[in-house]
């Protein structure tokens, strides 16, 4: 099933694109891949970057018709045309009004919805047993988290269950919705909603506002993760 808005970038329950999970053991984060040096503007962006972003973009506005509260959510990232000549029948899957000779552009990614994440207690759990098959060229996680300000964080309790029930308590809690994006061959981008800003014009958007998620999501595409199978 294709959904969404522009719904010709976004498929569900295709196996053709699944990932699997290691037996539970937690492999070591790989060295981080630097795409380039520098920040990112929009002269320097190169267009697989540009087809990054949209598809983040997109990927957090179909998320956010979810409402807040959410659950974690993957999707693999797959270059469109490759996966159409590789897989004829997905053509059946467009909508009616989308023609996949249309989608020529070889930067253009879809993004497939994952099912069936096992239950974990962290993200690093979930994102450490992670293994994409070749035919999958990035991955994207979406995930809400609670954020203090600088220094806030001194002042929790050292009992994580204390921690987390002050946390929930916090009066100057920010409640934000994050996706992050990595591509097999390194780049990465960014969004963060906050909750109190819940708009979609108001969200942030760069290559790496978020390091630890953009490394951990890199671990599925590692050599490390095939060697763990």
């Amino acid at each position: 099933m294709i959904y969404g808005d522009n719904s010709q970038n976004r498929i569900t329950n295709c196996p053709v694109f699944a990932m699997w999970f290691t037996d539970g053991v937690t492999r070591s984060r790989p060295k981080p891949a630097m795409c380039h040096n520098g920040a990112v503007t929009e002269t320097t962006k190169t267009p697989m970057l540009r087809s990054l972003e949209k598809s983040t973009l997109e990927i957090e506005r179909h998320v956010a018709t979810g409402g807040w509260d959410a659950p974690m959510r993957l999707f693999a990232l797959a270059y469109a045309r490759r996966a159409l000549d590789e897989h004829p029948e997905l053509s059946d899957e467009l909508p009616a009004d989308v023609q996949a000779d249309a989608i020529t552009d070889p930067t253009t990614l879809f993004s497939i919805e994952q099912e069936g994440l096992p239950e974990v207690d962290t993200i690093e759990e979930l994102v450490t047993r992670i293994v994409w098959p070749d035919n999958v060229d990035g991955a994207s996680l979406a995930v809400e988290r609670i954020v203090l300000p600088p220094g806030s964080e001194t002042q929790l309790p050292k009992d994580p269950k204390e921690a987390e029930a002050a946390l929930e308590d916090h009066p100057e809690r920010q409640d934000v919705r994050i996706v992050v994006s990595v591509l097999r061959t390194g780049e990465s981008w960014c969004a963060i909603r906050m909750k109190n800003f819940d708009d979609p014009t108001k969200v942030l958007s760069g290559e790496n506002l978020v390091p630890g998620l953009v490394e951990g999501l890199r671990m599925g595409f590692s050599e490390e993760a095939w060697q763990s199978e």
